[in-house]
Parts: C-alpha cells; sequence; structure tokens
C-alpha cells in the first residue's frame, strides 16, 4: 500500500520560510518523480514542482522560481520543498505526489497523491 504523508506546513508571515517534508512508503521511491502540487481555495490545484527519478532533474512553475526549492533524500525515501520569501500568494494546501513518468508537470500523471499540508502565509 502506497503512501504519502506531508509535514511542516503552517502559518508564517510573508518574507518567513517553511520546510515541507513528504514521507513515501511502499513504493521503490527511485523509479518515481516527486512533485509539490498546490491548491488555494476557490482555485484549481496547480504543479508547484518536481523531481525526477531520473537525474534528480527539477523544474519549478514560474511564480516560485528563486524561492522555493525541491530535493529529496533516497535513504529516508523522503522529499523535501524549502519555502523561502514566502507570500501570501502562496497561501494553499500543498500536496506531494509521485509518479512514474520522468519528467511531468501534468496533475493526471501522479498516481499517488498525500493528504495535503496547510500553509498560510499572513500579510
Amino acid at each position: 500500500q502506497v503512501q504519502l504523508v506531508e509535514s511542516g506546513g503552517g502559518l508564517v508571515q510573508a518574507g518567513g520560510s517553511l520546510r515541507l517534508a513528504c514521507l513515501a512508503s511502499g513504493l521503490t521511491f527511485s523509479r518515481y518523480s516527486m512533485a509539490w502540487f498546490r491548491q488555494a481555495p476557490g482555485k484549481e490545484r496547480e504543479f508547484v514542482t518536481y523531481i525526477s527519478w531520473a537525474l534528480s532533474r527539477t523544474t519549478y512553475v514560474d511564480s516560485v522560481k528563486g524561492r522555493f526549492t525541491i530535493s529529496k533524500d533516497s535513504a529516508k525515501n523522503t522529499v523535501y520543498l524549502q519555502m523561502n520569501s514566502l507570500k501570501p500568494e502562496d497561501t494553499a494546501v500543498y500536496y506531494c505526489a509521485a509518479s512514474r513518468v520522468r519528467d511531468s508537470r501534468v496533475y493526471d500523471d501522479y498516481e499517488y497523491w498525500g493528504q495535503g499540508t496547510q500553509v498560510t502565509v499572513s500579510s
């Protein structure tokens, strides 16, 4: 049984930082690309970043480039999202997801999802 469990969300002031973690179990971590999506109230879920299973290639949505960093620790089956210089518009539920597609920003390519963790940035 595959499980993705996010942690690290919370309330932070604008300009602050948070580090999200996603612990994966029940899958061969090295064979999955891992991504973070987010969903703000009243909006569709949007891609934020992924780290590919091949060569650990990363990509980011333009709105977070230079502020967010995705990384992974394969020994711990964990992927991280370091979020710096947070803005109120980053407020959303953040979801971890896993895909066997090597490089994808597409929601439907992701087979497994976590339950989400709330990030709230106050102005």
